[in-house]
């Protein structure tokens, strides 16, 4: 009977070294090595080698030389702690509000960003006034990208057909042909922007 219990613990200790330590460090190793990028947070870097974001998080753009991106109910990049009067900042939390199609505060939230998209010259998309499931998503639709090409031309002085150009090199395509939407993340395509 000892000498059972004694086996059960070895096997236990070996399964968990094995399960616990050697498994997730063969996994960081072939991501480090295979996916390096995907790895570290996807994270953009500016000419000057900066960090300026990461792909897979949305930020918040309000001038008229960039695209802007979806609202979110997070406040995830602001630098101003005093502005963070719901306590996100301190507790890291992302998320959608939860707030159905006919709650009046969901009404009030979204009429003032239609009103705002309509006073650029931008005809509102449903991505352009609605926040996320996660309220960090970093895509917005080719429609929502092409709405605002006029608005970003004018600004930066730039033919409208360079700029959609500039969308079509940038929109991700379904995966595999069938799988999700096509989108355009907002951040990779103002860095494009920036480059032109």
């Amino acid at each position: 009977m000892i000498r059972e219990i004694f086996r059960a613990i070895r096997s236990t200790l070996v399964l968990l070294v094995m399960t616990a330590v050697f498994y997730p460090l063969l996994l960081l190793a072939v991501g480090q090595i295979a996916f390096p990028f995907q790895a570290n947070g996807s994270m953009l870097r500016s000419e000057q080698g900066t960090v300026i974001g990461s792909a897979l998080i949305g930020q918040p753009f309000t001038s008229d030389r960039y695209f802007w991106s979806r609202p979110s109910t997070s406040n995830y990049s602001s630098a101003e702690p005093a502005a963070d009067e719901a306590g996100i900042l301190q507790t890291g939390v992302s998320g959608a509000s939860n707030l159905a199609p006919s709650n009046p505060a969901l009404l009030e939230r979204i009429r003032p960003e239609i009103d705002r998209l309509q006073q650029a010259g931008i005809q509102p998309t449903a991505d352009l006034v609605y926040t996320s499931g996660s309220s960090l998503d970093p895509h917005i639709t080719p429609t929502a990208a092409l709405n605002q090409v006029q608005r970003i031309a004018a600004a930066r002085g730039i033919e409208a057909a360079l700029v959609e150009r500039l969308i079509a090199q940038h929109t991700d395509r379904r995966f595999l042909g069938i799988f999700g939407e096509p989108g355009v993340n907002v951040l990779n395509l103002n860095l494009a922007l920036d480059t032109l």
